[in-house]
């Protein structure tokens, strides 16, 4: 299996499959190379991140330095930060 891209910690990723399919979500952690684990800090809050199948997620090409380096330096992120980044970037887009 060849992944052009790899996902990573802090990289937004739109939900292609699913109940929270067309929502945006950011990496917080990386299971395995087919399983991550997502959170949006709204409905998906940073302590019950959900586990997704990366066949079924689109890689942004978004990652969010504020995302990682918070969580390498105390291993979490606020709920507030996620849904600030995410809407960062969907308003970025224009939606």
């Amino acid at each position: 299996m060849t992944m052009a891209a790899r996902p990573q910690i802090g990289q937004l990723v739109k939900v292609l499959r699913g109940k929270d399919e067309e929502s945006y979500a950011v990496i917080i952690a990386i299971v395995d190379e087919r399983f991550v684990m997502i959170v949006d800090g709204n409905k998906r809050r940073f302590d019950q991140p959900k586990k997704k199948n990366v066949l079924h997620l689109e890689l942004l090409p978004a990652i969010s330095q504020e995302v990682s380096s918070s969580l390498l330096e105390t291993g979490r992120v606020t709920n507030a930060k996620l849904r600030y980044v995410i809407q960062k970037y969907a308003y970025a887009k224009g939606e």
